[in-house]
C-alpha cells in the first residue's frame, strides 16, 4: 500500500500529535519527523501550524515535553477531546437510529444506508461521519449481531443438512456446449460424512432424485433434514410453519423424514455443509475434466468415499468421516423403505379454454368443466395425474410433446362431428328404419363434406321428436323426391309425417276417356295418300278402295 494512503486511513488522537509536536520542537525538521513517526509531511505541517500560530518555533526555550504540550493540543483540537464536538451532523443521523439499526441486521452495508438517508431522508453528511457514528454508537448492536453461539453436535442419524453450491461452466465433449454445474451435497451433521451429486439443473425433479440417490449412498436416512429454502423444496419460507412443495412432501412422508428448512439468508443454521462448499471445489472439482454427467458423478462418490470422508477431521478429535459414520452413525438411520420411491414432478397450471392443460412440454386434456380453474398435476416418467380441490379427475399416458386428448372431455355438442362418424350414422339410421337408412345412405354417398353433417342433423332429430316420427318423416321426404335435411325438419315440425297427401290425376283435369286409347282414334278414316299409279286409276275408274284388314276390328268393334 502506497504511503499516502496508509496515511489518509489513520486516525489521531492528542497522544500522535503530542509526539508530533514534541520531535518538532526538539529541532527535527519534518522531513525527519515523518520518517521517525511514519506519518505523512501534510499532516504534521497541518499540526505545527496551529504550534507557529501560537508562538513557538523549533528549538526554543524552556523545554516542552509532552505532557506539556497536552493541555495546548486539547485547546487547539478540541474535537479530539470529545469526538461528538465535531459531529455537527450526528443529531441528524440520531434522529434514524432505529431505521439505521433495523438496516445493520438486515445486512445492509453502510454506505448503501448512508445513501438512502441522504437520498430518502434528505440527511446531510459524509460517509465517514456516518460510519465514525455507527462505530461510536452502534458498536455494541453490531457486536451483538456477530456473537455465534456453538451448537452441540447433533445426536448419531439425527439430522442432515443440505446445501446448492456453483461449482463452475464444463464443456460438453458431446454437445460442444458449455454447461453451468452445481453440487447438491448433504452432510450428516453427527459424522460429516458427504454426500454430493453434480448436476446441471436445480429443478424439482433433480432435487428429489439427488436425495433418493444421497439416502442410497448412506443406506438409511436421517431423522431431520436441514435443506435452504429454495423453491424447488419449500414453497413459503417461514421459521414455525414452513410450506413444502407436493413432491418434497411425498418424498419425506415416503423416507420418513422431517424436514426443518434454514431461515433465509441465515447460513448459520447449517454450518456443517456451508463450510464444505469451498473444499469440494478446491479438493475434486478444479483441475478435472470429465466427457459425461454420469462419469463426473461418479467421480464425485469415489471421493467422497476415498478422499473426503478419508480425511482426518478437527471436530471429530482427528477421526475420519468414515470412522464416525461407520462406528456410531450408520446404524442409527432410518432403514431404506421396501418399496421404491415413485419420482414425481408437482405443478400447478389452470384450464385453457380448449380444455388442455401444459405439463412439461405437452398439454393434457381435463374435463370441460374445469375451464379457468387452477388444477394440481403430479407427473412421473409414465403418467400425469390431475387433480382440484385434491380430487383426481383426470389421467392420462405421459408423452414428452403434443397433445393428449380425450374427447370425452369436450361437451357433447362440441364433438358431435368428430364421434359421430359415417359408419356411426349408418348404424344408427339402421336403427331407426329403412326410410332413414335410404335417406342417409344417400347423403354419405356424396363426397361433400357438408352431407355428414347434414346426416349427422337428421339423427339428432330422433332426439327432439322420436325415431317413429324420424322413419315417417324419412319415408315422407322421399316420397316427394326431396329428402333433405330442411324438409324432413318442416315435416316434423308442422307434423305432416302421418298424412298422406292426394295422388295426382295426371290429365290436367280433362274428362276421362273410358273406351281406353285403342278406341280412341276408332271412327277416323285415313286419307289415302295416293301414288302415281293410283292417280292413274283413279281417273280411269270410280270404284271405292277396300278397307284395311287392319280397320275391320275397329268396323267389328263399332
Amino acid at each position: 500500500m502506497p504511503f499516502g494512503e496508509r496515511m489518509a486511513r489513520r486516525t489521531f488522537h492528542v497522544i500522535d500529535i503530542t509526539e508530533i509536536l514534541a520531535h518538532w520542537y526538539a529541532g527535527r525538521s519534518q522531513y525527519d519527523v515523518a520518517g521517525s513517526l511514519g506519518v505523512d509531511r501534510k499532516t504534521i505541517r497541518r499540526y505545527v501550524e496551529a504550534a507557529v500560530a501560537a508562538g513557538f518555533v523549533p528549538g526554543g526555550t524552556p523545554p516542552m515535553s509532552q505532557e506539556d504540550w497536552a493541555p495546548l493540543v486539547r485547546q487547539w483540537f478540541p474535537h479530539l477531546t470529545d469526538t461528538r464536538l465535531r459531529q455537527v451532523t450526528w443529531p441528524e443521523f440520531a434522529k434514524h437510529h432505529d431505521y439505521i439499526v433495523e438496516m445493520l441486521r438486515a445486512g445492509v452495508t453502510k454506505a448503501t444506508i448512508h445513501q438512502r438517508l441522504r437520498d430518502e431522508h434528505g440527511v446531510a453528511g459524509s460517509l465517514a461521519s456516518f460510519k465514525r457514528y455507527v462505530t461510536a454508537n452502534l458498536a455494541e448492536d453490531a457486536a451483538r449481531d456477530k456473537v455465534t453461539v456453538l451448537r452441540a453436535d447433533p445426536e448419531p442419524g439425527l439430522e442432515g443438512q443440505i446445501d446448492y453450491g456453483l461449482l463452475g461452466s464444463w464443456m460438453d465433449p458431446r454437445t460442444g456446449r458449455s454447461q453451468r454445474v452445481w453440487a447438491f451435497v448433504m452432510v450428516l451433521s453427527h459424522s460429516r460424512h458427504m454426500f454430493v451429486r453434480p448436476v446441471i439443473s436445480m429443478d424439482q425433479a433433480s432435487w428429489t432424485a439427488s436425495h433418493v440417490e444421497a439416502f442410497a449412498f448412506f443406506g438409511g436416512s436421517p431423522a431431520r433434514l436441514i435443506p435452504d429454502n429454495l423453491k424447488t423444496g419449500v414453497d413459503k419460507p417461514d421459521l414455525y410453519d414452513p410450506k413444502l412443495n407436493r413432491a418434497y412432501a411425498e418424498l419425506a412422508a415416503h423416507y420418513g423424514v422431517l424436514v426443518d428448512p434454514a431461515r433465509a439468508r441465515k447460513p448459520k443454521d447449517k454450518p456443517r455443509v456451508e463450510r464444505q462448499m469451498p473444499y469440494i471445489r478446491d479438493s475434486w472439482w478444479k483441475g478435472r475434466e470429465f466427457t459425461s454427467l454420469v462419469e463426473m458423478q461418479a467421480s464425485a462418490l469415489h471421493w467422497c468415499r476415498e478422499v473426503a470422508g478419508q480425511r482426518k477431521h478437527r471436530g471429530l478429535d482427528g477421526r475420519t468421516p468414515i470412522q464416525v459414520f461407520d462406528q456410531a452413525e450408520a446404524g442409527t438411520l432410518t432403514p431404506l423403505p421396501v418399496a421404491a420411491f415413485t419420482l414425481a414432478e408437482w405443478s400447478r397450471a389452470k384450464v385453457g379454454s380448449d380444455v388442455h392443460v401444459k405439463c412439461g412440454k405437452a398439454l393434457y386434456s381435463v374435463p370441460w368443466r374445469l375451464i379457468g380453474q387452477l388444477v394440481d398435476i403430479r407427473a412421473t416418467a409414465t403418467m400425469v395425474q390431475v387433480f382440484h380441490h385434491g380430487e383426481l379427475v383426470k389421467t392420462h399416458v405421459r408423452t414428452d410433446r403434443g397433445r393428449a386428448t380425450d374427447v370425452a372431455d369436450y361437451p357433447p355438442e362440441k364433438i358431435a362431428f368428430h364421434t359421430r362418424t359415417p359408419q356411426w350414422c349408418r348404424d344408427r339410421a339402421e336403427q331407426t328404419g329403412p326410410a332413414t337408412a335410404a335417406v342417409v345412405a344417400e347423403l354419405l354417398d356424396g363426397p361433400a363434406l357438408h352431407r355428414l353433417r347434414s346426416a349427422q342433423a337428421i339423427l339428432n332429430l330422433a332426439g327432439k321428436y322420436s325415431d317413429d316420427r324420424l322413419e315417417a318423416a324419412c319415408r315422407k321426404a322421399a316420397t316427394a323426391d326431396d329428402p333433405s335435411y330442411r324438409t324432413i325438419r318442416n315435416i316434423l315440425a308442422a307434423g305432416l309425417e302421418d298424412i298422406e297427401a292426394d295422388r295426382p290425376t295426371g290429365d290436367g283435369g280433362a274428362p276421362a276417356f273410358l273406351h281406353g286409347p285403342a278406341g280412341l282414334f276408332a271412327d277416323i278414316i285415313p286419307f289415302p295418300v295416293p301414288t302415281p299409279a293410283a292417280a292413274t286409276s283413279a281417273d280411269t275408274t270410280s270404284e271405292p278402295k277396300p278397307a284395311r284388314q287392319a280397320d275391320a276390328p275397329h268396323d267389328a268393334a263399332s
